[in-house]
C-alpha cells in the first residue's frame, strides 16, 4: 500500500472526524489517495472580472470586486436569511445566505474589499447571488489559487454539513502542503518517455489546480490513458492466460445434422454477414482452444439461425448444446422457432423454464444425462445444480447483459472441459464499450438484414396529432395488419404508469371498437400474459397495449405499427429495441414516437436520431455520447465492471484504442510481464484486483 493510501483522511488538516465520516459515507473517500483521485467535474475561468452593470441572466458564473454597503438579517427562525448589498461602483447586487448566517455575518466586514464569485439570478428586477464564494482582497492584491477553478460534485447531505466544492478544493491543497515528497509513479519510465506523458505528481496537481487549459488537457490525457491502459491490460492478460490454459473441445466434423439442415430446411438464403460469422465461429471451434465469442446483430438480423447452425456443428461432433435466454417468453420463442426449423431432422430438443411441470422436468433430466436430449433451451433454470449434461460442448447465451457473472459461470462448469461460449446480443454495443465490457471476447457482427426486409419508417408526433395517428392506425388495421401500443413503466411512478396503461387500453377499445384489443404488463400472472401474447401472435387480437415486456421475445411478422407513448421517457437503445418488434415481415412497417410538446434539448436530439437512422450501432454510439455508459440499456442492469474516475467511454474512444494498442504491443513481447521494466504493471494490477474490480465478465 502506498503512503497516500495508508493516510487516514481524518488527520488531513481541515477534515476531522465529522467530515471524515461524511466523506466516507457519501463519496467512499477514506484516505489521502481516495481524495486525490476524486476529480473535478468542471472548471470555471477565475481570471475574468465583470462589472455589475454588465451582468445578465445568461452568464453561468460571474466574478466581481467591490465592497459591502449593507448587511442585515431578514425574517425569523428557519425562514430567516442574511442579505448583503454589494457594490463595485458600477452597480449593486444582493448577496443572500439561507444557512450559516451567524458564521457568515461574523466574518464579513464593510472595511474590506472582497472578490465575490457565484451564479447570478434575477429576482424582482434585481440580480442576486445565493451563497456566494467570498475572498478578502489583501493589500490591494487579488489572490486566486488558479485561473481555472475546479468544481467537485457534492451531495445534499455534504452541503448541509458545510462540506461544499470549495471545501474539497481546500482539502486538495492541504494534501499537497502536508505530503512531503513526490507522489509515487504508477507507469514505468519507458511508457512516460515514449509517449511524452506528464509525471503522475504533476498530472494530479494540475488536475486540481490547473494553471491554464493547455496543461490541464495534458494532465487529463495522462490520467485517462492510465485508467484505460490498466483496464485493457487486465482484460488482455486474462485472455492470454485463458487461451493458454484452457483446452477447447475440437469440433473437426461438419456432418449430417448441419448438412441436412442446410440442404433441406434453410428458411432463406444466408446473408453475406451470416456466412462470414459462421465461418469465424467454425474456425474458433476447430482450433483446439475454447471459443469465447460475442455475436452482435441488430433486431431481426438472423442471430437465432446462426446460433442453431452452430449448435448443429456441436451435435455433429457428438456434443450437446444449450441456449439460455433471460425470460420465459424469449426462451419459449427460441424453442418454438428452433423446433419448427428442425422438424423432420431427428434432433431431440427441449424447453426448461421455471414453469416446466415436474414430470416433464424429470424426463428432461434423464434424457440430458443419457445424451438422448441434444439441445436444451431455457431460462435461469438451466444453471441449477440438478441440470447435468452428458457432454456439453456449446453454450449460447442470448441477451447476456441480463445475467450476472456467477450465473453464467455455472454453465461453464457443466463439463470437465469448459464448453465453447457464444454470447449473443441484439442491443448494439458501441465499439468503445465492447472493448471494455467484452474486451476478452472475439467479436462477430451481423450487419445485414435478411433479403426482403424493408427499413422501418419512423415518425415523431406530438400529442395534438392524435387524430392523424388514429386514422393511420385504422388504415393499417383495414389492410389486415396488427399494432403495438407501448407505455413506459418506471418504478418511481408505477401507479401513474398503470393508470396511463389502463386508460390507454380503454381508449383504444373505444376508438377501435370493431377490433379486438389485448393488454400485457409485468404484473400479470404468467398464464394471463402468455394467453394475451398468444392471442396477438395468432392474429385473434389486432392491437396489443403493453409495457416494455414485449421489448424482447415477440415475433409477429404481421405487426406493422409500433406506437411508443411518452417516448421521451425511454433511452435511445430501448426505443430502437421496441422499434425492432415490427418490420419482421415483407410489408412496410412504421414506428410512431408520441411525446408532449415540451421537450428538453437532449430529448429532441433523441427523437431526431430515431427518425433519421435505423442503424442500431449508430444509435448506440449516439446514446453513449448523450447518456454515458452507466445508463445505457444493457449496461444498467449489470453495471460497468469497474468505476471510471476520469475517462468517459462516450468521448475518449481514441484514448481507449491507443491504450489498447500500447498494451497489445507490451504483451506481444512479454506475455507474462516478466521483464524488469514491466514489474510495475504487476504491482498496479494486483492493487486494482484488491479493489475488487470485476474485470472478467465472461470467463
Amino acid at each position: 500500500m502506498s503512503e497516500l493510501a495508508a493516510q487516514n483522511i481524518t488527520y488531513l488538516p481541515g477534515v476531522g472526524p465529522k467530515r471524515a465520516e461524511l466523506l466516507r459515507q457519501e463519496l467512499q473517500i477514506a484516505s489521502y489517495e481516495d481524495l486525490l483521485y476524486y476529480f473535478p467535474y468542471k472548471y470555471v475561468d477565475r481570471s475574468k472580472f465583470y462589472a455589475i452593470r454588465d451582468i445578465n441572466a445568461k452568464l453561468p458564473y460571474i466574478q466581481v470586486r467591490g465592497r459591502l454597503t449593507s448587511l442585515k438579517t431578514i425574517g425569523e427562525g428557519r425562514q430567516s436569511r442574511l442579505s448583503a448589498m454589494f457594490s463595485d461602483g458600477t452597480g449593486v447586487i444582493e448577496l443572500v445566505w439561507f444557512k450559516g448566517h451567524k458564521y457568515v455575518k461574523d466574518n464579513l466586514n464593510s472595511d474590506f474589499e472582497y472578490i465575490v464569485f457565484g451564479k447570478p439570478t434575477s429576482f424582482n428586477g434585481q440580480f442576486n447571488i445565493v451563497h456566494p464564494e467570498m475572498d478578502k482582497v489583501h493589500d490591494g492584491k487579488v489572490k486566486i489559487a488558479a485561473a481555472l477553478q475546479a468544481f467537485y460534485n457534492t451531495t445534499e447531505k455534504m452541503k448541509r454539513g458545510f462540506l461544499n466544492s470549495k471545501t474539497i478544493h481546500k482539502m486538495q491543497q492541504n494534501i499537497f502542503l502536508s505530503f512531503q515528497g513526490k507522489i509515487p509513479e504508477t507507469l514505468p519510465a519507458f511508457i512516460i518517455q515514449r509517449y511524452k506523458l506528464l509525471q503522475l505528481h504533476e498530472a494530479l496537481k494540475t488536475i486540481h489546480f490547473p494553471l491554464n487549459a493547455e496543461i490541464l488537457e495534458k494532465a487529463q490525457f495522462r490520467l485517462k490513458f492510465e485508467e484505460l491502459f490498466y483496464i485493457q491490460m487486465n482484460i488482455l492478460k486474462q485472455r492470454n492466460q485463458r487461451n493458454k490454459s484452457i483446452v477447447g473441445h475440437n469440433f473437426k466434423t461438419v456432418g449430417n445434422y448441419l448438412l441436412s439442415f442446410y440442404e433441406q430446411k434453410l428458411p432463406f438464403e444466408l446473408t453475406g454477414a451470416q456466412k462470414r460469422v459462421i465461418k469465424e465461429i467454425r474456425r474458433d471451434m476447430g482450433s483446439g482452444k475454447q471459443m469465447n465469442r460475442l455475436l452482435q446483430g441488430d433486431v431481426g438480423s438472423g442471430k437465432t439461425l446462426v446460433a442453431l447452425m452452430v449448435m448443429l456443428i456441436a451435435l455433429d461432433n457428438d456434443f450437446q448444446a444449450c441456449l439460455m435466454a433471460p425470460t420465459e417468453i424469449l426462451a419459449s420463442q427460441h424453442f418454438e422457432t428452433i423446433s419448427e426449423m428442425l422438424e423432420g431432422l431427428n434432433v431431440e430438443c427441449a424447453l426448461l423454464t421455471g414453469s416446466t411441470k415436474k414430470k416433464e422436468r424429470q424426463r428432461i433430466d434423464e434424457d440430458l444425462q443419457s445424451g438422448k436430449l441434444q439441445i436444451l433451451i431455457g431460462t435461469h433454470a438451466l444453471i441449477e445444480d440438478r441440470v447435468k449434461f452428458k457432454n456439453l460442448g456449446l453454450v449460447v447465451v442470448d441477451e447476456q447483459h441480463r445475467f450476472g457473472v456467477a450465473q453464467r459461470a455455472k454453465l461453464w462448469r457443466k463439463n470437465t472441459n469448459p464448453p465453447h461460449i457464444l454470447v449473443m446480443t441484439a442491443t448494439p454495443i458501441p465499439r468503445t464499450l465492447a472493448m471494455t465490457i467484452y474486451g476478452d471476447l472475439d467479436v462477430s457482427v451481423i450487419d445485414e438484414l435478411p433479403p426482403g426486409r424493408k427499413p422501418i419508417e419512423t415518425a415523431h408526433y406530438f400529442h395534438n396529432r392524435r387524430n392523424n395517428l388514429n386514422k393511420f392506425i385504422k388504415g393499417e388495421l383495414d389492410k389486415g395488419r396488427q399494432v403495438y401500443v407501448v407505455y413506459p413503466l418506471i418504478e418511481e411512478s408505477e401507479k401513474l404508469d398503470f393508470k396511463n396503461l389502463g386508460e390507454g387500453f380503454e381508449y383504444m377499445q373505444r376508438i377501435f371498437s370493431d377490433h379486438k384489443v389485448g393488454m400485457v404488463h409485468g404484473k400479470m400472472k404468467p398464464k394471463e400474459k402468455d394467453e394475451a401474447m398468444q392471442e396477438f401472435s395468432s392474429g385473434r387480437s389486432h392491437i396489443l397495449v403493453s409495457t416494455t415486456v414485449i421489448e424482447v421475445g415477440v415475433n409477429v411478422p404481421n405487426a406493422s405499427v409500433m406506437v411508443i407513448e411518452s417516448a421521451e421517457r425511454f433511452g435511445l437503445s430501448q426505443l430502437h429495441q421496441l422499434r425492432g418488434r415490427v418490420g419482421r415481415g415483407a410489408d412496410q412497417s412504421f414506428c410512431i414516437l408520441m411525446t408532449s410538446y415540451k421537450l428538453s434539448e437532449d430529448t429532441r436530439k433523441r427523437m431526431n436520431i430515431m427518425t433519421s437512422s435505423t442503424d442500431g450501432f449508430e444509435i448506440a454510439e449516439a446514446d453513449l455520447k448523450l447518456r454515458g455508459p452507466g445508463d445505457l440499456e444493457g449496461t444498467q442492469q449489470s453495471g460497468l465492471p469497474f468505476n471510471l474516475k476520469i475517462a468517459n467511454l462516450g468521448k475518449d474512444g481514441q484514448i481507449l484504442q491507443f491504450a489498447r494498442q500500447v498494451v497489445e504491443a507490451i504483451l506481444a513481447e512479454d506475455p507474462h510481464l516478466e521483464k524488469d521494466e514491466n514489474h510495475l504493471f504487476i504491482k498496479q494490477l494486483t492493487k486494482l484486483s484488491r479493489e475488487k474490480m470485476n474485470w472478467s465478465l465472461i470467463s
